[in-house]
């Protein structure tokens, strides 16, 4: 039963945020987002990532470690969404960060931090730091189908993780002043981004239900196995290991379409929509499932 209790604890803030946003659209069709992003993308971002990673009290060391296999995680997930694709005769190019690029950041993070407390944030972080730098570089690539090395120097998250991976490496705290302002910025961006998700549910829509089931399915059912098979490999265990399954599970990020919807053509932007919305809306019922296994095995 106890089990059954820190599950509700655990999704209940998120499930319940991304409601409201929901309910903010279906309210107001026209419902403006495009604030939020910009402050997601340039100031919530970085915040977040500075803020996850040090306040959890991750080490360099875990830090790497962790970052390494999230690369490993990644590239798995790459080669069964190239797999999927191809086989589907999409482009899958334009179409692969929806299967690489899951919402680890602002679903992810907050669902870790209930879970396993600020360890789990800080681990949650160093995973989904690689995620953040894709999505401001390859993600960015893959919809322009152009390499622009401009787009990295402009990303303010690159910057975040380089600095909080120098402070990590030579153990240099970060002064109070800094780590109270990256907080308030991270946890009033994940509010935002989570009711932003739901917003983004009523507006939307799914083009090719057929095609978006399954893509998701890739994302959210395969993603999680992948994730275990990760963990049996290196055999890992505890904290760290229930943090990686959890972020595996995590549907398609919404700046997929964000990204997509700046730089991709209009029938890509409609298919990577339907990915996201039907991706998330499995994983209303396989993020609780992987919570209990992570949680159950993995503590």
């Amino acid at each position: 039963m106890e089990i059954y209790l820190k599950l509700f604890e655990v999704l209940f803030p998120v499930f319940l945020i991304v409601g409201l946003g929901y309910h903010l659209g279906k309210k107001n069709p026209n419902f403006d987002t495009s604030f939020i992003t910009t402050y997601a993308g340039n100031f919530g971002t970085p915040a977040l990532v500075i803020f996850a990673i040090t306040a959890g009290g991750v080490t360099f060391d875990l830090f790497s470690e962790y970052f390494g296999y999230a690369i490993i995680l990644l590239t798995l997930f790459g080669i069964v969404g190239l797999i999927f694709l191809v086989l589907m005769k999409k482009d899958y190019i334009r179409e692969l960060p929806t299967f690489i690029l899951p919402n680890t950041g602002n679903m992810g993070i907050p669902i870790c931090l209930f879970a396993y407390g600020e360890l789990g944030m800080g681990i949650a972080a160093a995973i989904s730091s690689l995620i953040v730098l894709l999505h401001f570089t390859l993600n960015i690539f893959l919809a322009k189908r152009a390499f622009d090395f401009k787009t990295i120097l402009k990303s303010p998250s690159f910057y975040a993780i380089l600095i909080t991976v120098l402070f990590l490496y030579f153990e240099i705290p970060f002064p109070q002043f800094v780590l109270n302002t990256v907080m308030l910025l991270a946890y009033g961006m994940i509010v935002m981004i989570l009711m932003s998700l739901g917003v983004a549910l009523t507006q939307m829509k799914v083009f090719s239900f057929k095609d978006a089931l399954i893509t998701s399915f890739g994302r959210v059912i395969l993603g999680p196995i992948i994730g275990f098979a990760v963990i049996k490999f290196f055999n890992l265990s505890g904290i760290p290991a229930g943090v990686l399954l959890i972020q595996s599970c995590m549907p398609s990020a919404i700046l997929c379409y964000l990204i997509a919807h700046m730089y991709s053509p209009k029938e890509i932007v409609d298919n990577i929509s339907s990915t996201i919305v039907v991706s998330t809306i499995m994983s209303l019922f396989t993020i609780p499932i992987t919570l209990f296994f992570a949680l159950k095995y993995f503590y």
